[in-house]
């Protein structure tokens, strides 16, 4: 009787996680984002695939390239250690970089285009947590996704050159000495973070446009911003409205980070040598900074008062 009195029916179960998840329409709304864009994980997975498979083939010439960087000062050697990390951390970066900007085009537009925004009305989930959990893929989503699979390639690459060394009989120490994992990972991380906030009034505009435009987003957010650009420079004969957009695309770097400029073979390049490199009170600090958040939320505002009101196309 004791089992039988303390065994809920189904029913009651069922009811009670339906309440619980119930509560979480932010959470499903993101998971709901991720099962119906695949390419939002895929593509990154892919290029650190191929990037893993190129690294694997160049490997085979480590040997003879390590032979010959004994031969430099340690500056010259950190510097060609280094880049193989740095190049398949960009790659992987600007691949998120294009996945969100395209994501952000469709995520309001592609559900009016198939006119599931009936459907997905008709849930007791509001605007503005649909807008929002939209805004939080390539906010925060995709940034945490990237981390994960740089860490993870820029840690598989560490082992396959090490092997690769050992079994040449040669010293891996030089890599070793090289590459700080968890200084380098909190780098990459406090980039991430700080580049998302600085690209907020971008996706802003680009959800905009998705729950605006009807067809073309891509023109209709490029095009105003071409369109100014050229009547400025062919009124007033400056650019100061093209560099504006410029520095809200890659600007984010000098207030977030104190470089230190150093001569490398020659040319003048920016390198993170320490963690004292990373300056987030003078980012959060910086008026651009929160310029642009208060655009992107001007823009957010905008996207949902769109979705409450526009229909199918």
């Amino acid at each position: 009787m004791n089992t039988e009195s303390n065994t809920l029916p189904e029913s009651a179960v069922i009811d009670r996680r339906y309440s619980s998840d119930k509560t979480r329409p932010l959470f499903w709304s993101v998971r709901r984002e991720l099962w119906e864009n695949r390419s939002i994980y895929i593509a990154p997975l892919i290029v650190a695939g191929v990037v893993l498979f190129g690294y694997l083939i160049s490997s085979f010439h480590l040997p003879e390239r390590r032979r010959a960087l004994l031969l430099l000062d340690p500056a010259q050697q950190r510097a060609h250690v280094e880049q193989p990390y740095d190049i398949v951390a960009m790659m992987i970066l600007m691949t998120a970089f294009v996945v969100g900007i395209f994501y952000c085009l469709d995520a309001l537009h592609g559900e009016r285009r198939d006119r599931s925004i009936l459907f997905w009305k008709s849930l007791p989930v509001s605007d503005f947590t649909t807008v929002l959990s939209k805004v939080l893929i390539p906010m925060a989503v995709l940034p945490g996704l990237v981390f994960v699979i740089i860490a993870s390639v820029q840690f598989i690459m560490f082992l396959m050159s090490s092997v690769i060394l050992l079994a040449n009989g040669l010293n891996p120490g030089v890599t070793w000495t090289h590459l700080h994992f968890f200084q380098s990972s909190l780098v990459l991380l406090y980039s991430l973070v700080a580049l998302a906030l600085w690209h907020a009034p971008l996706y802003g505009w680009l959800l905009l446009v998705s729950g605006w435009a009807r067809r073309a987003t891509f023109l209709w957010a490029v095009l105003p911003f071409a369109a100014i650009s050229v009547l400025e420079k062919i009124a007033l004969g400056t650019t100061h409205f093209g560099a504006l957009i410029g520095n809200r695309l890659i600007g984010f770097a000098p207030a977030a980070f104190g470089f230190n400029s150093q001569d490398h073979m020659h040319s003048k390049t920016v390198a993170i040598e320490s963690l004292s490199q990373l300056t987030p009170g003078r980012f959060l600090s910086d008026p651009g900074l929160w310029f642009g958040l208060i655009v992107a939320a001007a823009f957010l505002a905008a996207a949902i008062r769109l979705r409450r009101y526009r229909g199918p196309i």
